[in-house]
């Protein structure tokens, strides 16, 4: 860990009664803290003015400063984090659902404020194709007609769904005191759609129209053929035309207008930005719930503290009063913990919707001599392995225990995990060694490690990352596992760029590995496309063996590096795709396709990675949440205790 435990004793006793006095008081004495390896911070705060009500302060520490904070400028979570200070929430995304906050509700086919209107399409229309290309309609094309089939267009009218949906904002107000009106949003929409841009472009490449219908109300119109999931958060952040009108897309993307100093409309104004250091925040008077005393708060700074020490260290003597997810990890938990038992701090611990996984090269790319004995493709060897593998032993050892054994690609508290009918593989080498006897790895050499059919050793390689220490030491264990079970894994470590590049000469995509860790996100929606045997990368003009049907290239959404395909998978996920949240078969049609997923293991699916956060006793209303990514998404409501 980053603070050893023995340092941070050594710093309880310096800060001993400067700790309680913090508790109880915001303006202690100034004080120099001194740490065993002599790192010194100092805490002078200025006496309040006598006879003055006294303002609220809170002084969060981050580990990275963002470059921007421009809506469509960064995407890192501290930028996220800030932005939530800055611009009104219209939509959150807790608890794997979504909520409305700036917008009255969220739209939905039931009650009406979403549609799914039936129209005729003719050659030349833009529509969304049955394979998710846009573009004209052309005959030859294919495209999913109203009734579900996928038909090929002769020239002849097709008739096809086209979804309308509304949008109505609460009156929100820019922190200049200009009201925001629903056509800052088409703004915003067109801005994202520039190709100067840096912002995601699928959701706008299938819009038909973004479109004001009142001063505060939207409408979204998908390309006929495009039935979106995702509907009902296809609305676009407001950002101020009267202010930044003035300026192109590309301008933006560089001006400090949008970047450093924005109007936004949410609780909080940057009233100072000092570079590598901190951010000054002030109350926003025009915050549209104001009224409601919201925000609690009448100040913010936001520090930049990269070394995690320091800030450990300045949240115990009241520098900080909140240490933030990028600063704090799984390695500081004991100090965090020790830090609990002291009174001085409160850990938060929370899953999330990275999870760690090992995936198998099922189906590898190249000719022999360069690939190996297909190892993988018996469902029963990596049935075994995961038999094999301690997986709460990981959890355990690196996580503290904090986090949670995942089976699929969601997690369990997923409210599409499947309530029954999933393989949960338990921690039974016995059973392992016995799966692996019947699949054909029964002999064993003078080292004791298993023989495959093809005479050789089961000697697989496992690479991952260099430089991740959560990685290093699940690799490790999982060595250690497969060793008890007669599996001979060797390890390397490649730097991220390499390890992840794209096909054909990268590692991973390019399907020239034998194990692979690292991880990938869950959502809401859950990812199940990530496993189509449509999307196993391979070069344009040849043909995927396992299915038949020609490769679409190396990059894009072609991300199933496992090389698995199985049929009854495929339609499973393909009909979840296609289908609408809170239908049957969007329902069904999920599980289904997690109940194959967890029988066939095309990866050892691990564990979710941990968000770690810590706060002093006295701030309120604090909390990580497993899918909104940052803790900040609720800064309005913190506040201190007196």
């Amino acid at each position: 860990m980053s603070m050893p435990i023995r340092a941070l004793v050594a710093l309880f006793i310096l800060v001993g009664a400067l700790g309680l006095t913090a508790c109880e008081s915001k303006e202690p004495p100034a004080v120099e803290v001194t740490r065993v390896v002599t790192q010194v911070v100092e805490l002078t705060p200025a006496p309040p003015t006598p006879g003055a009500p006294r303002a609220k302060e809170l002084v969060i520490c981050m580990a990275q400063e963002p470059p921007t904070v421009y809506v469509y400028g960064e995407t890192m979570l501290t930028a996220q984090a800030i932005r939530h200070a800055l611009y009104t929430n219209y939509i959150t995304n807790l608890s794997y659902d979504y909520q409305a906050d700036g917008l009255e509700k969220i739209p939905s086919l039931a009650d009406g404020d979403a549609v799914i209107n039936v129209v005729e399409v003719v050659a030349g229309d833009v529509v969304r194709r049955a394979d998710d290309t846009v573009g004209p309609l052309a005959v030859g094309d294919t495209l999913v007609a109203a009734d579900g089939r996928t038909v090929t267009f002769d020239g002849a009218p097709i008739a096809t769904h086209q979804m309308v949906v509304n949008f109505a904002m609460r009156p929100t107000v820019w922190s200049d005191g200009t009201p925001v009106s629903a056509a800052d949003s088409v703004y915003s929409f067109n801005l994202a759609a520039d190709p100067d841009t840096t912002a995601p472009k699928y959701v706008i490449e299938r819009t038909a129209t973004y479109e004001t219908t009142g001063e505060l109300a939207t409408r979204w119109t998908g390309l006929p053929g495009f039935t979106d999931s995702t509907y009902f958060i296809n609305f676009w952040q407001p950002l101020p035309q009267h202010l930044w009108g003035e300026f192109s897309a590309a301008e933006l993307m560089q001006a400090d207008e949008s970047n450093r100093r924005p109007v936004g409309d949410g609780p909080f104004v940057i009233q100072r930005w000092t570079l590598g250091e901190s951010i000054r925040l002030t109350r926003n008077p025009y915050y549209y719930r104001a009224d409601e005393g919201l925000p609690y708060l009448d100040r913010i700074t936001i520090k930049f503290i990269a070394d995690t020490d320091q800030l450990l260290a300045q949240l115990l003597t009241g520098q900080c009063d909140i240490g933030t997810q990028d600063g704090l990890s799984a390695d500081t938990a004991p100090a965090l913990l020790e830090a609990e038992a002291s009174g001085l701090l409160i850990p938060h611990f929370q899953t999330g919707t990275i999870f760690q996984h090992i995936d198998f090269n099922i189906n590898p790319f190249g000719e022999a001599p360069e690939r190996r004995y297909d190892w993988f493709e018996d469902a029963r060897v990596r049935q075994a392995m995961m038999l094999c593998t301690d997986r709460q032993s990981m959890v355990d050892d690196i996580l503290y225990g904090r986090s949670e054994l995942i089976h699929t690609y969601v997690p369990t508290v997923h409210p599409l995990y499947p309530a029954d009918g999933v393989a949960e593989w338990p921690y039974d080498p016995a059973a392992g060694n016995a799966l692996l006897d019947d699949a054909g790895y029964d002999q064993r050499d003078a080292d004791g490690f298993r023989l495959g059919p093809d005479g050789a050793r089961l000697a697989p390689t496992l690479g991952t990352t260099a430089g991740n220490a959560l990685r290093l030491r699940v690799s490790q264990m999982f060595r250690d596992d497969m060793a008890a079970c007669g599996i001979d894994v060797a390890l390397y470590y490649l730097p991220a760029g390499e390890w992840f590049a794209g096909g054909p000469e990268g590692v991973l995509f390019g399907r020239r590995y034998d194990l692979g860790l690292f991880a990938w996100l869950t959502d809401v929606e859950p990812p199940c496309d990530l496993y189509l045997g449509s999307r196993v990368p391979g070069p344009l003009g040849e043909t995927f063996a396992a299915t038949g049907a020609p490769y679409t290239g190396w990059g894009g959404d072609n991300q199933n590096n496992t090389g698995w395909a199985n049929a009854a998978y495929d339609a499973a996920c393909q009909t979840a795709l296609g289908s609408l949240p809170g239908t049957p078969a969007y329902e069904q049609s999920h599980m289904a396709a997690q109940r194959i997923f967890a029988e066939e293991l095309p990866v050892l699916p691990l564990f979710l990675s941990l968000k770690v956060s810590a706060t002093r006793p006295d701030v309120f209303n604090f909390s990580l949440d497993p899918t909104q990514n940052s803790e900040l998404y609720n800064i309005y409501e913190y506040d201190l205790g007196q």
